[in-house]
């Protein structure tokens, strides 16, 4: 049965968790989630962990934050004016927008505080700083 290299499509049913145990993402009812090994199109820790693998095979593992979403980044936490963001978004504590860049890109952020005058908003990735637990199994590999 061939292993898992560099390279390969494969197909894999997965589990995300905290370390607190609670789950932040999952396959469970979904098609497998597919990918190139390799390629940049998974987190690195990732694609580290299904190298050697085999179809059917089941594997938990742990990736911590540098190899996942990396540390927080205090940088990308910022505060607006309240008066910037349309009244009708009415932004709570842990909603998710989009903002928008100077360059005309976008990108998403989360509210993390919002008073009389300032909304404070994070443009981390809602998963930085954490270490994830994956359970996952190879269903192909081509």
């Amino acid at each position: 049965m061939k292993e898992i290299a560099e390279n390969d499509t494969i197909a894999l049913h997965y589990k995300g968790t905290l370390n607190n145990g609670e789950l932040f993402d999952s396959s469970e009812g979904r098609d497998p989630l597919q990918f190139e090994v390799g390629t940049g199109q998974v987190i690195p820790g990732f694609d580290k962990a299904v190298i050697g693998m085999k179809v059917e095979e089941n594997k938990v593992f742990t990736i911590p934050a540098d190899e996942a979403y990396g540390q927080m980044n205090e940088e990308l936490i910022y505060q607006v004016p309240k008066n910037a963001i349309p009244e009708s978004l009415n932004p709570t504590p842990g909603q998710r927008l989009v903002s928008n860049l100077e360059d005309g890109r976008q990108i998403p952020v989360t509210v993390t505080e919002v008073t009389e005058e300032s909304i404070t908003l994070d443009a981390n990735h809602p998963l930085a700083g954490k270490d994830l637990t994956f359970d996952i199994t190879i269903v192909s590999v081509d």
